[in-house]
């Protein structure tokens, strides 16, 4: 039989990711607010945890790899949203990911003109504020969370199998 404890993690970061990205929708979609090139990077890990926690649910093997993976995964996140948050905050500059389109399929001068009029919007531009705090400030305190969580299964991932 399967260890409850390591279940219970796996559906506790399982839930925090589908609520994270559910969130980021609901902003987006719902409430109207643009995402940056970088908000919408961000929801990779918490996609990428669904995923990884959905195939481990149903495989069973190898968890204490798949428990590794979520670690680097989150750790990615946590860079990622700390140099947004920088970025916000004006210690780094803009990258070209800030500044980047996503439609390349321009076929005319007149489709050239509206993508010239549309307003790409900046990375340093905070659209949307939770308590006084971006959504990228909670997505690095959470992918801190999320890290030393991970990194406790992981230490102690044979007292928690047993």
């Amino acid at each position: 039989m399967r260890n409850l404890k390591i279940d219970i993690f796996f559906k506790i970061i399982f839930l925090i990711s589908f609520i994270s990205l559910i969130s980021a929708i609901f902003i987006e979609y719902i409430l109207g607010h643009q995402p940056c090139n970088l908000c919408l990077i961000q929801r990779i890990p918490y996609g990428l945890s669904i995923m990884l926690i959905t195939i481990n649910y149903f495989h069973k093997k190898n968890e204490w790899f798949v428990i590794l993976l979520l670690n680097l995964i989150f750790c990615f996140s946590l860079i990622l949203s700390f140099y947004h948050f920088g970025i916000e905050k004006g210690f780094f500059e803009e990258s070209a990911v800030c500044t980047l389109k996503n439609d390349f399929n321009i076929i005319s001068k007149e489709e050239l003109l509206n993508q010239l009029q549309t307003k790409i919007v900046s990375c340093k531009d905070v659209t949307f504020k939770i308590f006084g705090f971006s959504l990228t400030t909670f997505n690095m305190i959470l992918s801190l969370i999320l890290i030393v969580l991970l990194t406790i299964i992981l230490r102690n991932y044979e007292k928690f199998k047993k």
